[in-house]
């Protein structure tokens, strides 16, 4: 019997190439991880892996939001912290030297230290991001120095001006859930987020109370630092009330981080559960296609040699 060459070739290479496809999606499941490869294969599984991953593009983006957002907070509390230090200095200046049993010479020597705490709480009112470079008390001015001095010919600060403004950035961090780490340097409105060095709000104008406290030191006016005291202990509550708000802000943040955390967990869970692979079970049949492969190769070779006898002479 002869065997019809061009219909077994026809049949032969379907059979081929139905094998290859084979191979190659099961290969493509092994590598990705994901059964369903095109919306043909599975269109409700393809729809909610697309859903799924969608949303987890947005929780990656969250969580990079966070990350930024936790470094910025952590650079906002060291500079709060160090002016803490900087306003409690100047406190115990005024405390001292307004109780009346200073000399003339330890009032100059007082006001020249309170000249060096304003230029110190200056570099910090000028405090950069190390990651960003953003200036971090400018509120959303952060590309330059929120805040400027005049000087006079000594060199010493006779003036600070705020260049910044009173708006906060708010960053997602979930959906429909924002967080903010900003602090503007100054808010004179009355209202929105609380200045750091000047807020209308809590009475706290801590330059212009340092300047007026270094003047009367320098002018001897005893009974006018009694009152520098006073207004520096605004200053005083408003920059701790910074710092337990930037607290407050970091706690919110570590709790954010862990809820990323979970819907991160989560959203992967139920990509793998709608168009996941079971690789076991995928290893199985890619190893059954490659078998079935190598046969129709051998079956095929035979079959083709039996069909180059059939034609030769007997």
């Amino acid at each position: 019997m002869r065997v019809a060459s061009n219909s077994y070739t026809e049949a032969m290479l379907n059979q081929f190439n139905t094998l290859i496809s084979q191979e190659d999606n099961l290969q493509n499941e092994v590598s990705t991880g994901l059964s369903v490869q095109a919306p043909s294969d599975n269109p409700t599984a393809m729809a909610e892996t697309l859903n799924d991953l969608t949303d987890q593009a947005a929780q990656t983006q969250y969580s990079t939001n966070i990350t930024n957002l936790q470094s910025s907070a952590t650079s906002v509390y060291n500079a709060m912290d160090s002016l803490q230090k900087i306003v409690s200095s100047a406190d115990e200046i005024a405390t001292t030297a307004g109780n009346g049993t200073t000399s003339q010479a330890t009032q100059a020597n007082y006001a020249s230290q309170v000249q060096q705490l304003i230029q110190q709480a200056v570099q910090l009112a000028n405090t950069q991001d190390p990651v960003t470079g953003q200036y971090l008390f400018g509120g959303t001015a952060s590309t330059s120095e929120p805040f400027t001095t005049t000087t006079d010919g000594n060199g010493n600060i006779t003036g600070v001006t705020y260049q910044g403004n009173t708006s906060v950035n708010e960053v997602p961090v979930a959906a429909g859930t924002t967080v903010s780490v900003d602090v503007p340097g100054a808010n004179t409105t009355g209202s929105g987020a609380r200045g750091l060095f000047t807020d209308s709000q809590s009475g706290a104008d801590l330059f212009n109370h340092l300047l007026t406290l270094q003047n009367d030191l320098t002018a001897g006016n005893t009974s006018a630092i009694a009152t520098d005291g006073a207004n520096l202990q605004k200053d005083e509550d408003n920059v701790t009330y910074q710092v337990a708000n930037n607290g407050a802000v970091q706690t919110r943040l570590n709790n954010e981080a862990t809820y990323a955390t979970n819907q991160a967990t989560s959203l992967t869970s139920a990509v793998s559960s709608a168009s996941g692979a079971n690789l076991v079970q995928t290893m199985v049949q890619l190893n059954q296609t490659q078998t079935a492969y190598q046969a129709a190769l051998q079956s095929s070779s035979q079959i083709m040699q039996l069909s180059i006898l059939n034609y030769l002479p007997t």
